[in-house]
């Protein structure tokens, strides 16, 4: 019997909207479903209907930052006793990695990046988190 695969749902936040269609166009080659959002608020409402198994996140961004998405993020799920949904950010700052990391992001990708070391990136955190 072939055991299918799940089709992992990826939601990317960034303002930039050709780093959304970059980041959309490879992960979907890769055989990921992408949902986009464009800045912190969408993002979270996005994460409640949508249920994404995994946010790759920028983290400058006007209005409320990835930082802030972090926190609220963490919160939440802290609050409700959900198991933590995996939060990848990815910066052209590699000062914010240890920042992020403290509010509970699993991962940091350095922009630039190449798209096989995000679509890596994305594999071994969802195993890493027993998102099978």
């Amino acid at each position: 019997m072939i055991e299918k695969r799940k089709i992992h749902r990826i939601l990317v936040v960034d303002d930039e909207p050709r780093i959304l269609r970059f980041v959309r166009l490879n992960l979907c080659s890769c055989g990921f479903e992408v949902i986009t959002a464009s800045d912190g608020d969408n993002a979270l409402n996005i994460i409640d209907l949508e249920k994404p198994d995994l946010m790759i996140l920028d983290i400058f961004m006007p209005g409320l930052d990835g930082f802030g998405v972090l926190k609220r993020l963490r919160e939440k799920e802290d609050g409700c006793g959900s198991p933590h949904m995996p939060v990848i950010v990815f910066s052209a700052r590699s000062s914010v990695s240890t920042k992020a990391l403290n509010l509970g992001a699993n991962d940091f990708i350095a922009k630039p990046f190449q798209p096989e070391e995000m679509a890596e990136k994305i594999r071994n955190t969802i195993t890493r988190c027993n998102y099978f």
